[in-house]
């Protein structure tokens, strides 16, 4: 799964699959292992924040068989093109127009070349009356569905996969975009089934393993996680938000180092993505290297400046340096972004007060 992260935001488009992907900046709770200093003294610990899902979805370039209809495969392809323009409604009304030309039986001689039909009667709000089914009207309901899911509508968007499926059952991709759609509303063990799915179809889908070694970081089996995105790395070496996803289980089983060796790895392969200097930036802090945390931190907010996690993780570490007045400056802008965290800074700043009394020429002292 470039850019800053910024929510929902699709941000490039690679021929011939059309990947796309996505980024948030809701920031869950995750571990960040149990070092005990400033960082992860505790399981709340202000800095394990983690990443949303780096959801991985897939635009389909549709398979045209030989009773598709012209008008429908012209209606997708200009589809995909709207869809990458960003015309989002535009690309809705195009795969509708191919969904419901392609639904139809008996070509209409009598139309015009753009809305010949296959006549599949009133089809393509419901396919369950539909009785010959052309496999390109799967493809049609999935680029509609990763359209939907754009838009922020998640449940059409998991409607038109769940239509897709029912034409198609062995479009692994498609399990893969549900999954994700699935993932975002909080149903986990949907997810996992779908993306398990995917790989059945698919047992080289890198994206797959991925998001399901995602999943299962933060479902707590860290080895599980690490078992997927070591696969899904095997499989696609350039993949950088996978090189950050691992890194964030790194973190979460406190192994600064290796974790650090994958923020770079992603920061190699993408210098835009702001949460792979955050996460950097946490694993420098807990090793006790304190002015490179500050500059990872400075580096993710200038590509992120609404990274409200990079202010108070910045401002804990200026405040056990003694820098008081910056470091209430960043606690005021964490708070600003997200109100939400302010007993869990205030705890942190505590223990920071604890710590930085043991400060002396650079060195804080950390109990492993």
């Amino acid at each position: 799964m470039g850019t800053s992260t910024s929510s929902a935001a699709y941000d490039q488009w690679t021929e011939p699959s059309y990947e796309v992907k996505v980024r948030g900046t809701m920031h869950l709770w995750g571990s960040a292992g149990s070092a005990k200093d400033i960082l992860a003294s505790r399981r709340s610990s202000m800095h394990r924040y983690r990443h949303v899902l780096l959801l991985l979805l897939f635009l389909l370039v549709a398979q045209v068989s030989a009773q598709t209809p012209p008008a429908a495969s012209d209606h997708f392809k200009d589809g995909n093109k709207k869809l990458q323009k960003g015309d989002l409604n535009g690309a809705i009304a195009e795969f509708s127009s191919a969904i419901e030309i392609s639904s139809r039986l008996e070509p209409n001689r009598s139309a015009s070349r753009r809305y010949q039909t296959n006549r599949f009667e009133n089809s393509a709000g419901d396919p369950s009356g539909i009785t010959v089914i052309d496999p390109f009207t799967a493809d049609a309901y999935t680029n509609r569905g990763l359209t939907r899911y754009r838009q922020g509508d998640v449940d059409g968007a998991i409607q038109d996969w769940d239509r897709a499926i029912m034409i198609n059952p062995g479009l692994a991709v498609v399990y893969l975009d549900r999954g994700c759609a699935r993932y975002s509303k909080g149903d986990k063990a949907g997810a996992l089934s779908d993306w398990n799915q995917a790989l059945a179809f698919n047992p080289r889908l890198a994206t797959a393993y991925s998001n399901r070694g995602d999943a299962r970081q933060e479902l707590g089996d860290n080895e599980g996680a690490l078992a997927d995105f070591n696969k899904a790395l095997a499989l696609n070496t350039h993949h950088a938000s996978t090189y950050c996803l691992r890194g964030n289980t790194w973190l979460d089983k406190g192994d600064w180092r290796r974790a650090i060796s994958d923020f770079n790895s992603a920061i190699k392969l993408d210098p835009l993505m702001a949460l792979a200097y955050q996460k950097r930036g946490h694993a420098k802090m807990a090793l006790n290297e304190l002015s490179a945390a500050i500059a990872d931190f400075n580096r993710a907010l200038g590509l992120d400046p609404r990274m409200a996690e990079a202010y108070a993780n910045r401002g804990l570490t200026l405040f056990v340096q003694g820098q008081d007045n910056e470091a209430k400056k960043d606690f005021a802008r964490a708070l600003a972004l997200k109100p939400g965290i302010r007993a869990d800074l205030e705890a942190h700043i505590k223990v920071a007060e604890q710590l930085r009394s043991g400060f002396k020429s650079g060195s804080l002292p950390l109990k492993y």
